[in-house]
């Protein structure tokens, strides 16, 4: 069933659909990310950290409904069941337990290097399909990218 028609030939769809598709699933999965670590950072930096964790999951949310709703628009209805976004998901993410605070940053640094890679990707997969789904895509990409060189400036010893 089409409940939209959507306003771009089908072969621009069909790859703005999967970026889209893969997008949402990576937003859901680091929102998650974001706030399993939240739960269970402990550490000498955890306040500033703590907060910080809230801002990703925060983003990553209202990106993921933007994402969403950008796929919809599209006629492509968007998936973000549990079970799809456990059996898509790639980044890597914290281990079960307390976490120290060393290691949920380098965690993020992980998991947003990962989301961005991918997204880079999607960024030049929609350039000619869909520019409007690219600039969304490159939006995203922009506010990770700060959130990856906020929690990498966490790593940086006094020596460095």
């Amino acid at each position: 069933m089409t409940v939209v028609k959507s306003t771009i030939p089908e072969s621009a769809r069909q790859v703005t659909g999967e970026a889209l598709q893969s997008t949402l699933v990576d937003l859901l999965g680091l929102s998650l990310i974001g706030k399993q670590a939240h739960w269970n950072i402990v550490g000498p930096r955890f306040r500033s950290i703590h907060l910080q964790l809230d801002e990703v999951v925060s983003a990553a949310r209202s990106f993921a409904d933007t994402v969403a709703e950008r796929s919809s628009a599209l006629g492509l209805p968007p998936d973000g069941r549990p079970e799809t976004i456990a059996s898509a998901f790639t980044l890597p993410g914290p281990k079960d337990g307390w976490v120290r605070d060393v290691d949920v940053v380098q965690v993020m640094v992980d998991a947003l290097e990962a989301a961005i890679a991918r997204l880079r990707e999607r960024i030049e997969a929609t350039e000619k399909p869909d520019p409007v789904t690219q600039d969304l895509l490159i939006a995203i990409t922009a506010e990770l990218e700060k959130q990856r060189w906020m929690f990498a400036a966490e790593n940086v010893s006094r020596e460095d």
